[in-house]
C-alpha cells in the first residue's frame, strides 16, 4: 500500500482533492493530515491542483510504505517501497 500524508491546511487542500481523483486512490483524514493511500502508485498533477510552487514542493508531510519518485514542476509521483 502507498501512503502520504499531507498538512490539512488550505493551501494543501486542492492536493489531497486531485488525489483523490485517481484511480483507487482513498483520501481519509488522520489528526491533522490527509491520509493518501492506494494498492500502487499515486501522481498528482502540479497544474490540476492550482499549487504554486513553493506549496507543491513543501507539500509532502509523510510517507508510509512509498517513496517519492517524482516531484517537479508537472507531478507528485509517490511509489509503493
Amino acid at each position: 500500500m502507498t501512503t502520504f500524508y499531507v498538512l490539512d491546511v488550505p493551501e494543501n487542500v486542492s492536493v489531497a482533492t486531485v488525489a483523490g481523483q485517481g484511480p483507487d486512490v482513498t483520501v481519509a483524514r488522520v489528526g491533522p493530515y490527509f491520509e493518501i493511500s492506494a494498492p500502487g502508485a499515486i501522481v498528482v498533477d502540479r497544474r490540476a491542483t492550482g499549487c504554486r510552487h513553493a506549496v507543491w514542493y513543501s507539500c509532502v508531510a509523510g510517507l508510509r510504505g512509498a517513496r517519492v519518485t517524482q516531484q517537479d514542476k508537472d507531478a507528485l509521483r509517490v511509489e509503493p517501497v
